[in-house]
């Protein structure tokens, strides 16, 4: 019970999609288009961030860095990667230490592998290790020493952890619906990504921002059980921050908030911040830990 519950709560960044769409609705929606510019800000190379993650109450369980890095022996393949670790008390009971590598390429930094090593309790490890040839619509999936096994699936796709990144990417407008298809529980998903009104929260590591609330929509488990909506708010510049990500579970929700972040190719965003968008009239300004 300890181990899965852990899992849920450090995986919480990369399992960033509910449990409520119908998948005949997604054709009604065109594919996502990335920002050129977004693009360009995030994968040059550099980026770092940090989060805490924290249970329903505030009650901290773990920590997560992410790091985006240009790969020395190709100027278009990044790597993406992430290291999950418990904090607190829950290093007592369970401790955790998780990695996720996934290498993306091309003009839309689909994933090429996916690797996760987990380390976990006391004695768990477990190897991870999917490989996506894009161009032959096959994905590529082995656990440990277990024999692998092949998925065909029909166009391209992206996995739980470069569609995170694609969504920071992606054009956003309230009210336009997109899809970003994403292969997990081995099949093709088409996730539908929902756009709220522009609001704002307050006393952010980077001061008082201006943020577009995202949800995905998906009909997969992907890395654990949700019960309800997951919402990202990403600042709304050219640098699509992640200040916060907040997902409904079986027990409470949890809670992602931004504690540090570098990007020598993020400029100064802070004249547009001090902007106070029109629907913040209507709606309550939010702050770090609400």
């Amino acid at each position: 019970m300890m181990r899965h519950f852990i899992f849920q709560a450090c995986s919480l960044l990369f399992s960033i999609f509910i449990t409520c769409c119908v998948e005949s609705v997604a054709a009604l929606y065109p594919n996502g288009e990335v920002i050129d510019d977004v693009v360009t800000t995030i994968y040059t190379g550099g980026e770092k961030l940090k989060y805490k993650i924290s249970w329903t109450g505030g009650v901290k369980i773990g920590e997560l860095q992410l790091e985006v890095q240009r790969q020395a022996d190709d100027e278009n393949v990044f790597e993406l990667k992430a290291v999950v670790k418990d904090s607190g008390m829950f290093h007592f009971f369970y401790p955790v230490n998780d990695v996720f590598l996934t290498r993306v390429a091309g003009d839309k930094r689909l994933p090429v592998s996916y690797e996760v090593t987990q380390k976990e309790g006391r004695n768990y490890k477990a190897r991870r290790y999917t490989e996506y040839n894009q161009q032959a619509g096959t994905v590529r999936y082995q656990k440990n020493t277990k024999d692998p096994v092949e998925y065909t699936v029909d166009g391209e796709v992206h996995n739980e952890f470069s569609s995170f990144f694609f969504t920071r990417s992606m054009k956003l407008e309230r009210d336009y619906p997109v899809i970003v298809p994403t292969f997990a529980d081995g099949k093709r998903h088409e996730v539908i990504v929902r756009v709220g009104a522009e609001t704002r929260i307050k006393k952010t590591i980077l001061g008082d921002v201006n943020v577009l609330p995202v949800t995905p929509l998906m009909g997969f488990k992907g890395l654990y059980d949700k019960a309800g909506a997951t919402v990202i708010w990403l600042t709304n510049d050219e640098c699509r921050i992640p200040v916060r990500i907040r997902s409904r579970i079986l027990l409470g929700s949890l809670t992602a908030e931004l504690l540090s972040y570098s990007n020598p190719h993020c400029g100064d965003q802070s004249e547009y911040h001090k902007k106070i968008p029109a629907s913040v009239e209507k709606l309550p300004e939010l702050e770090m830990g609400d």
